[in-house]
């Protein structure tokens, strides 16, 4: 049975690979090598075999440059895209900080009209205070003359019933010309009296008529004040705001954060003080109370600016760039920072006022540069072909630190950028969106 399924097999090979054979000729003789249908079969498959995986793998190239081809395509489309969203953000940026600009310009206008009125303010209520004061002068003279004048009645009316009664002498009279000489003098003073009397009232009348006017001038100068004190405290409010909201998104509470920033001022000028109109121990008026609020809000701003110079708020590329790898867990460990690719050479700047605590090779980070800020915080940049700053060195936001490069354990040109706070690293890109929503 078995050799039966053998001979029928090999008759079927023996119709499809009859029997050949290859002779090979040499000058003395002449030799064949004998090719079987089972042989012939094994080279036929053989050769079938490596033509279908040359198809194979000429295919998979094929397809592979096809696939490598639309990936960089798509890269390149996709850099385009990354790079018009960086020159809209500079674009909007730049907005941001020329309206800035110019929102400080129109406070500081507004500031020095608020000082020229409150100093008119203080010259009005000065003038107001001297008006009551010269009224209240007026109506105790006007008061005295009155008395006076009833006194100088009464005795006129003792005198001239003297007269009338006939007796011969009065009190304080010796006689008829004397008494004639009296009555002349009485009534010529009873004349200058009332004329005094008509000068003081029309005086009180005009004081009054001025003090009613500063009255109105007041309230004038008053509704002027309140609409310049809504003005600055609607822009206070727009400018704290986003600050405020900018911390806090950074996971810093802003409060405790002036306060540090206060315990270690040391500009010109210290911080703003209150304002006191009062020279005699009164209570501030609610203008007062209004101004001090507005300059508390400046300086919170102020401290806000001294507080961003040195937090890392900005970012460290400026140049076409990047992002290859983000902060996490990557291949079962955490990259502690964010991967920016770019040339080799692409400027790498300082993202915060500090100090530089290291410049140099570092195992791992290959040309590494620490910079040391304010409130436990330190930024590295790594992998750089070029370090320009020394240890020691103080820099400030936006100096060009070192250039981008490939040194260190690194798998192409980049920058790996940490943000430490008390050693312990943080994402960058939480300080780089905070400070991307308000500059």
């Amino acid at each position: 049975m078995k050799s039966r399924l053998i001979k029928k097999i090999h008759d079927a090979l023996e119709r499809r690979f009859p029997e050949k054979r290859l002779f090979l000729r040499s000058d003395s003789e002449t030799r064949f090598i004998r090719l079987k249908p089972e042989t012939q079969l094994v080279i036929w498959t053989g050769g079938t075999l490596l033509v279908a995986w040359t198809i194979i793998a000429t295919a998979i190239l094929l397809m592979d440059s096809i696939g490598a081809g639309n990936f960089r395509a798509q890269a390149q489309r996709d850099q385009m895209v990354y790079e018009d969203r960086l020159n809209a953000l500079s674009e909007e940026r730049d907005m941001r900080a020329e309206e800035a600009a110019a929102a400080q310009a129109r406070f500081s206008s507004a500031l020095e009209q608020i000082s020229a009125m409150q100093s008119e303010l203080l010259a009005s209520e000065d003038r107001r205070r001297e008006l009551e004061t010269g009224i209240e002068v007026i109506q105790a003279t006007l008061r005295r003359t009155m008395q006076d004048r009833q006194a100088l009645e009464s005795e006129l009316e003792e005198i001239t019933l003297a007269i009338e009664s006939g007796e011969g002498a009065v009190p304080g009279v010796v006689g008829d010309s004397e008494l004639t000489s009296t009555v002349d003098i009485l009534a010529d003073a009873l004349s200058k009296t009332a004329a005094e009397r008509d000068q003081i009232e029309a005086d009180a009348q005009e004081a009054l008529q001025t003090a009613a006017d500063m009255q109105l001038e007041l309230r004038l100068l008053q509704d002027r004040n309140d609409e310049i004190f809504r003005q600055l405290e609607e822009a206070m409010l727009v400018s704290v705001e986003p600050l405020d909201n900018m911390f806090r998104a950074a996971g810093m509470d802003p409060e405790r954060l002036i306060d540090q920033v206060r315990r270690g001022y040391s500009g010109q000028g210290g911080p703003l003080m209150p304002i006191q109109f009062s020279t005699r121990g009164e209570e501030p008026d609610a203008d007062t109370l209004r101004a001090n609020q507005i300059l508390g809000a400046m300086d919170r701003i102020n401290l806000y600016r001294i507080a961003a110079e040195q937090l890392p708020f900005d970012i460290p590329v400026r140049s076409n760039y990047r992002f290859t790898s983000g902060f996490g867990q990557r291949w079962g460990r955490l990259h502690a920072g964010t991967d920016m690719a770019g040339p080799v050479g692409t400027p790498v700047y300082a993202t915060a006022d500090g100090v530089v605590v290291h410049a140099g090779w570092s195992s791992g980070y290959g040309r590494l540069i620490k910079i040391r800020h304010e409130f436990g915080i330190e930024t590295r940049y790594a992998h750089l072909n070029a370090i320009r700053v020394e240890e020691g060195q103080r820099v400030s936001r936006g100096d060009r630190i070192g250039d981008m490069g490939n040194s260190g354990r690194s798998t192409g040109p980049h920058l790996h950028y940490e943000v430490r706070v008390d050693g312990e690293p943080v994402n960058p890109m939480i300080y780089i969106r905070a400070g991307r929503d308000v500059f």
